[in-house]
């Protein structure tokens, strides 16, 4: 690694290259043992069920602060190499740090947006680990991945199912919801389309299949995630995170005065999912499959 390479903010997705390289950036570092301890269980699964092999070169879109990254490079061995790729600079930077704390030379990392950027290959898979959602425009940004794989190489994607089966946002945010909605004017930055965009089975196969890739499968992955180690911390995390979280920090002073109100009916809507060790909310996600074709 020779440091963080930074590309041009491309003006479609500037809105979502400031939300995520600002706001975001600071509530994923606050949360970041539980966000990434619960993503990192979806994750594994998809890896166990396609893993890379060894001395194979893998692209990680969206690899925010590189664990994913640094995972895949164990996989592939000395031979092989991972890149991880995401839009915001601060998680690059993050990651291009620890990756070398670590000591793992054979994983590297840039800035890029995936669906203007240049994103170099050929690659013999790529992984995305609850990064594909956000695109703004997912069917040009998959297939600028595509773009950049070997023919017949894979690319294996978690995404987020229904909000019905995701408590561990949705909850928090049918009660948020309950006192205020997003508002339709304001001045902050917001994440892009959202976690639940590629919720729906058929959608996210049409957005692939006109991506050019074949041979799709969609496999469901049940795993409960941490979202406190007790009802406060839970609370904070939901509130800072997410749908319901989005909509605050959107609603600004303008929801000031609900605060209180809200945080009571959080504590009493979560309280079903306190265990003895932590707060464990349902979580459930597509482990997408999808082939360039030859």
């Amino acid at each position: 690694m020779t440091g963080v390479k930074r590309t041009e903010v491309s003006s479609p997705n500037a809105e979502t290259i400031e939300a995520w390289d600002g706001p975001l950036y600071e509530r994923f570092v606050r949360f970041r043992s539980i966000v990434t301890a619960g993503l990192g269980n979806h994750g594994e699964a998809a890896l166990e069920l396609y893993p890379p092999q060894p001395g194979q070169r893998v692209i990680d879109v969206g690899c925010g602060f590189g664990d994913t990254t640094q995972r895949i490079a164990g996989l592939l061995g000395p031979k092989g190499h991972a890149v991880g790729v995401d839009v915001a600079p601060r998680f690059i930077e993050d990651a291009v740090r620890e990756t070398a704390e670590l000591g793992i030379s054979n994983a590297s990392f840039e800035v890029a947006d995936v669906q203007t950027d240049d994103l170099g290959g050929p690659y013999d898979m790529a992984f995305s680990r609850m990064g594909v959602m956000f695109f703004n425009a997912p069917v040009p940004a998959l297939r600028n991945v595509r773009a950049a794989l070997a023919p017949g190489a894979m690319l294996v994607a978690v995404v987020w199912r229904r909000r019905i089966d995701n408590d561990w946002l949705y909850r928090a945010q049918q009660i948020v919801e309950g006192f205020i909605t997003k508002p339709e004017e304001y001045e902050e930055p917001t994440c892009g389309p959202g976690p639940f965009s590629m919720a729906d089975a058929d959608t996210t196969s049409e957005i692939f299949k006109f991506s050019g890739f074949e041979n799709l499968a969609l496999h469901r992955c049940d795993i409960p995630i941490l979202i406190g180690n007790d009802i406060e911390e839970a609370i904070e995390m939901v509130t800072a995170i997410g749908p319901a979280g989005e909509i605050l920090r959107l609603a600004g002073d303008r929801a000031a005065h609900l605060h209180d109100q809200i945080h009571a009916a959080l504590r009493d809507g979560l309280a079903e999912y306190e265990t003895p060790d932590g707060i464990y909310a349902p979580a459930s996600t597509w482990i997408v499959a999808a082939r360039n074709p030859h």
